[in-house]
């Protein structure tokens, strides 16, 4: 049975619920500058404070627990902290590189938890996490000049590739593109989704025709 399969399944049983948000659980661990460098970016130029995600590298302890705290209150669905997870965002930290390893770590802290939590009659599954990026491919960052663009679609599905890869090597069940707020972004992430599988599946990652289902979450701008 398809993970596709289990969801319909179970969602035919009762509601299937999807965790909280975790920018203010990890706010509630009053972290400092420290906690986000860790020993590997003790003497990184930039501050980091503030980049959640890298905490899946530097204070995994901390993104497992409150992975846990969701489970325990009865979450079925785990996201990954990997919002921010892609060469766009990661940039704003001169962590573009990062993209993937920052994925795949997130997936597999999601993975561990669910895994601990999972038994034949309560299956937990993780979302993997696709953010928006701080870029908009159909809109002009400029009022100015509406020809202006902050970023092209090659661009996009490039990094939107390397964070949807990192996820299916972390173990991820499912992908959702979060909060997307540009329908050319998604429809960039949708296909680098697409090119993911392939290439996971090239890989051995996943089997031959796997797919992973996709939610799409999406925020309307005025």
């Amino acid at each position: 049975m398809t993970t596709l399969d289990r969801l319909n399944a179970l969602s035919r049983e009762r509601i299937l619920i999807l965790d909280g948000a975790m920018g203010t659980m990890i706010q509630g661990y009053k972290l400092e500058e420290e906690d986000f460098r860790g020993e590997r970016f003790a003497a990184h130029e930039k501050k980091l404070r503030g980049c959640n995600d890298l905490l899946c590298l530097t204070r995994p302890d901390v993104i497992s627990a409150i992975h846990r705290q969701y489970l325990e209150a009865g979450a079925d669905l785990i996201e990954t902290c990997s919002f921010n997870a892609n060469a766009f965002s990661l940039a704003d930290y001169d962590l573009a590189p990062l993209a993937r390893e920052v994925s795949r770590e997130a997936a597999r802290l999601a993975r561990a938890a669910c895994d601990e939590f999972t038994t034949a009659e309560r299956p937990r599954f993780v979302v993997g996490v696709l953010g928006p990026t701080g870029k908009t491919a159909s809109l002009s960052p400029d009022v100015n000049d509406g020809a202006v663009r902050g970023t092209h679609w090659d661009e996009l599905v490039a990094a939107y590739t390397d964070n949807a890869l990192g996820l299916i090597e972390g173990g991820a069940d499912l992908l959702m593109i979060e909060t997307i707020f540009d329908t050319l972004n998604a429809k960039a992430a949708v296909f680098a989704i697409e090119e993911a599988t392939s290439q996971a599946i090239a890989a051995g990652l996943l089997p031959t025709g796997a797919r992973l289902p996709l939610m799409i979450s999406g925020t309307i701008t005025d």
